[in-house]
C-alpha cells in the first residue's frame, strides 16, 4: 500500500501506538489501514454418494477441479456465503449445511471454510467462473487435478468420515509449499 484510501496523501508503515503489529498508517489523516485475511466459504455439495465439483475457468489453477467456493461478502453470513458461491459456480441449489472445514492458510492471508451440504436436485451446471460441473464417485474424484490444498483436505476428510459414519468439525493450518534448493 502506498497511498492511503480515506485521503489519498502516502502512508507509512509502523506500529501504532496502543497496537503492537505494523500497519500501514496515514501520517496526514492518521487512519491505520488494518489488512486481515480473507475469508472463503465454499460446500462439499453431495447427491446420495456423490460429490459435485467445478472445472475453474478462471485464474489462478484455470482447468482444474475444486469444491465450489469464493471469498466472501461484506454483509453476509458465512453460510450465505457458501450458498451463493454454490449457486454462481454450479448454479446449484444446497440445503442441509454443516460445518465441516475450517482450513487456516496463513502465508496468503487466508482462511477457508467448507460446509457439507446436499444438492436439493440435480439441476446444475456450469456458470461463468466454471467451464464444467460433474458429479464424482469418489474413485473417480481427480485427485492430481484438485485446483488447492484445501480442497484436496477438505475431501480426503469427508471421504474418511464418511466411511466411519462420523463428521467431526475439522480444523487445521496449511503451510506454504516447500521451496526446491538451489543447486
Amino acid at each position: 500500500m502506498k497511498f492511503c484510501s480515506q485521503c489519498g496523501n502516502p502512508v507509512t508503515q509502523r506500529i501504532p501506538e496502543g497496537d503492537s503489529r505494523l500497519r500501514f498508517v496515514c501520517d496526514t489523516c492518521h487512519t491505520i489501514h488494518y489488512q486481515n485475511p480473507n475469508i472463503v466459504a465454499g460446500c462439499v455439495p453431495t447427491w446420495g454418494s456423490k460429490v459435485l465439483l467445478c472445472r475453474r475457468a478462471i485464474e489462478p489453477r484455470r482447468g482444474y477441479w475444486t469444491l465450489p467456493a469464493g471469498f466472501m461478502e461484506n454483509g453476509e453470513t458465512i453460510e450465505q456465503a457458501a450458498v451463493r458461491e454454490t449457486a454462481e459456480e454450479a448454479c446449484a441449489r444446497v440445503r442441509n449445511l454443516s460445518i465441516y472445514t475450517l482450513i487456516d492458510v496463513p502465508h496468503i492471508s487466508q482462511v477457508h471454510v467448507f460446509f457439507r451440504a446436499e444438492l436439493v436436485d440435480e439441476d446444475f451446471a456450469a456458470g461463468p467462473e466454471s467451464l464444467e460441473v460433474k458429479l464424482f464417485e469418489e474413485a473417480d474424484i481427480p485427485w492430481d487435478e484438485l485446483a488447492f490444498r484445501t480442497v484436496g483436505r477438505t475431501l480426503e476428510y469427508f471421504y474418511a468420515d464418511r466411511r466411519a459414519e462420523d463428521y467431526p468439525v475439522r480444523s487445521e493450518s496449511i503451510p506454504p509449499l516447500a521451496q526446491p534448493a538451489n543447486t
